[in-house]
């Protein structure tokens, strides 16, 4: 006869027991949680303007049309509104990223055919945790299980290049049609970049000891429950929203200096539909200002209020985002000069083209 603690577990245990209820996950806790968090943001995000007006105009006081309070009205309206949307998008990236681990995007991309391949890589590539530091790890294990060169790098332009909280950002400042370009554009560029270097057979330009490099099988991973997805979410904006801040914060001050002072016919003339060397310009001068996507953000949309060109805007941005001097730095330890160099000038080429091309039909 089992003894009375023996029967309380069994209770507990049964399907249909009050226990067993009592015990599993309190989800409508976390849907009312969820709820009112996303309504608070709503009604703070709402007020942002009528608060920025109030401390530029009423609290300090500035002046109204002067470029000084232009400028400050501009910084202390955008600096929240950035953080908070930054805040937003980070936690559910987080979560979304909980179910896209780099070795799982492995195994999808083994064995696949090249011209799949590139497709499946662009667009894995924005949900897949990617960072600079974390690209040589990352080129070994493609190239050591077997995915295609032209694949790998297919993954390798579109990770930072078509950043998502770059994505969403673009959508929640200037709407869906301009975060709709970034998107299909920067998936292009990934996609046709991975299937050129693909056909140019490059892969003697590897370093020699990245094929030496053995990884062994992929053990199976267990799949997180949704609180251990919350908790990653959350984990999520401790980390790149901790460690963001300044940078955003610097950004913004940047955008706010050129929404102040910067004359609209100056960025006009320099950053224009009507200048043809603007868009390498604008690609050269990205490369080596490496920046976080919501850093540069900001930037991006203070230069298009003094009446840059689109086009341009957009090349310097993924410049920026998907160039960087950095990430150039750290693929040479696997790449020789040669293929890096190939690698750079078909992706910047790739920008170029976007940029002309929306300079012209936009």
């Amino acid at each position: 006869m089992d003894s009375p603690r023996q029967q309380q577990l069994a209770l507990s245990a049964s399907p249909g027991s009050g226990l067993a209820v009592a015990r599993k996950p309190g989800w409508r806790k976390y849907i009312s949680w969820g709820i009112s968090g996303l309504v608070i943001w709503w009604l703070l995000y709402r007020s942002l303007a009528l608060f920025a007006a109030w401390f530029t105009y009423t609290l300090l006081p500035l002046t109204h049309g002067s470029h000084l309070g232009a400028a400050v009205e501009f910084f202390v309206f955008e600096s929240p509104k950035v953080l908070m949307l930054l805040t937003l998008v980070v936690f559910g990236v987080g979560i979304i990223r909980s179910f896209f681990t780099p070795e799982r995007t492995r195994r999808i991309l083994a064995g696949k055919s090249e011209s799949v391949g590139n497709v499946l890589a662009a667009l894995l590539g924005i949900a897949t945790p990617f960072c600079s530091c974390s690209a040589v790890p990352l080129f070994i294990g493609f190239v050591t299980t077997g995915v295609p060169l032209g694949v790998t790098f297919s993954f390798l332009v579109s990770a930072p290049m078509v950043n998502e909280v770059a994505l969403v950002l673009l959508f929640g400042l200037f709407g869906w049609n301009v975060a709709g370009i970034y998107l299909g554009t920067g998936v292009a560029i990934a996609i046709v970049s991975g299937w050129i270097i693909g056909r140019l057979r490059l892969e003697r330009y590897v370093e020699d000891w990245v094929f030496q490099v053995q990884t062994g099988d992929l053990a199976p991973e267990a799949a997180p429950d949704w609180p251990a997805r919350i908790r990653l979410g959350l984990d999520a904006v401790k980390d790149i929203v901790g460690h963001v801040w300044l940078y955003v914060l610097l950004g913004i001050a940047v955008g706010a200096g050129i929404h102040g002072y910067v004359p609209e016919n100056f960025m006009a003339a320099i950053m224009g539909k009507g200048a043809w060397w603007s868009v390498p310009l604008a690609v050269l001068i990205g490369v080596p200002m490496y920046s976080n996507a919501a850093g540069i953000i900001p930037i991006v949309q203070a230069l298009l209020g003094k009446g840059a060109a689109l086009g341009t805007v957009l090349a310097f941005m993924m410049a920026v985002i998907g160039l960087s001097l950095p990430e150039a730095i750290i693929l040479r330890k696997v790449l020789k000069p040669r293929l890096l160099a190939v690698f750079f000038g078909i992706v910047a080429a790739g920008i170029m083209v976007v940029g002309y091309l929306f300079n012209l039909i936009m």
